[in-house]
C-alpha cells in the first residue's frame, strides 16, 4: 500500500511500527516523505498514494474521493502555527502591505492565518509567499521575507534565529472557539477498506506508544538534522489523545474550522457527513 507522509518525528512516530511490518495483517508500506504542500497537491490532484497526510484546510476539496481517518494526524492544544518576524512588535498591524511566507497556499496553517489576519489585520497584508516549511525562518532572519508562519519544530527552534513571536495562531484559535487546532489529517480512498486501515494506523499508534524507543532511529533519520530533545518535544507535543481517536472534541474543531472557512469563502462547502467514516 502507498502512504505519503511528512519526515517529521510526530508522523514517523506515529507510523514506525506499520512502515517496519510490526502490525499484523497490515499490507507492507511503500512510504514517500514529503513536505505537506507536496501531499496536498497530489491529492487535490487525485494522482496521490491511496493514503496521505494532508492539512485539513485542504480536505473540502478532496472529500469526495478520500476517507478522513479518525486517527494518525495532527490536532491538539498549543501547537497552532505561529507568525514570527525579524523585529520585535506585538501589533499585527505590523503585517499591513507586508510580504509574508507560508508553507502552503492550502495548509490549515495559511487558513488559519487568513481567518485571523482577517479580524486583526484590517488592511490586508501584502504578497503571499510559498515556501517549504524548513526555508521561512532563514528567509525571515535574512531579509528577505517580512513574516513568516511556521509549523512544526519551528516552534520550540525560531529564538535561535534571533526572531520574535508576533502572533500564535493557535492561542488565537482556542480563545476564540474553546477548541484544539486541526493541523494535519490523515484520509485514504473511499474505494478501499477505510476502517481497516484506520484499525492498522491505531495499532501503529498505540505500538510507538508502548515502545517508545524503538522508533528512536528512525524518528531521528528522517529528523532533518533536528536536536533529539527538539524531537523528543515535537512528538510529545503533536503526538496525543485526539492522535488515536480524534473523537467529540476532534470532529467538532475540524466541523468548527472548516465550517467557517466556508462561510467565509476561503474553501468549498462540504457535506459535513464526509467528515465521518460510514
Amino acid at each position: 500500500m502507498r502512504i505519503a507522509y511528512s519526515p517529521c518525528p510526530n508522523d514517523t512516530f506515529v507510523f514506525h511500527a506499520w512502515a517496519h511490518g510490526l502490525i499484523p495483517g497490515a499490507p507492507k508500506l511503500d512510504v514517500t516523505y514529503a513536505d505537506i504542500d507536496i501531499t496536498n497537491n497530489l491529492a487535490l490532484r487525485g494522482e496521490g498514494p491511496e493514503v496521505l497526510k494532508i492539512s485539513y484546510a485542504a480536505l473540502p476539496w478532496v472529500l469526495s474521493d478520500y476517507a478522513l481517518l479518525p486517527c494518525g494526524g495532527a490536532l491538539g492544544r498549543g501547537c497552532g502555527p505561529l507568525v514570527l518576524i525579524r523585529d520585535g512588535t506585538g501589533d499585527p498591524a505590523f503585517l499591513s502591505g507586508r510580504k509574508v511566507a507560508v508553507p502552503s497556499e492550502r495548509s490549515t496553517a495559511y487558513l488559519l492565518f487568513r481567518l485571523w489576519a482577517a479580524r486583526k489585520v484590517p488592511a490586508g497584508v501584502g504578497e503571499i509567499v510559498v515556501m517549504p516549511f524548513h526555508e521561512i525562518m532563514p528567509a525571515v532572519r535574512d531579509g528577505s521575507i517580512d513574516a513568516g508562519l511556521v509549523i512544526h519544530e519551528a516552534r520550540f527552534t525560531y529564538p535561535s534565529y534571533g526572531l520574535s513571536l508576533l502572533a500564535d495562531m493557535g492561542s488565537w484559535w482556542e480563545e476564540d472557539t474553546g477548541l484544539p487546532i486541526p493541523l494535519g489529517a490523515i484520509i485514504a480512498r473511499r474505494s478501499l477498506e477505510t476502517k481497516k486501515i484506520a484499525d492498522w494506523i491505531r495499532a501503529s499508534v498505540e505500538y510507538a506508544w508502548a515502545h517508545p524507543e524503538a522508533s528512536r532511529d528512525y524518528v531521528m533519520e528522517h529528523a532533518q538534522e533536528m536536536d533529539p530533545a527538539v524531537a523528543q518535544a515535537h512528538i510529545d507535543l503533536y503526538v496525543n489523545d485526539f492522535t488515536a481517536n480524534l473523537g467529540q472534541d476532534g470532529y467538532a474543531a475540524i466541523s468548527s474550522l472548516l465550517g467557517r472557512a466556508a462561510r467565509e469563502g476561503l474553501v468549498p462547502e462540504f457535506d459535513e457527513k464526509l467528515l465521518t467514516l460510514a
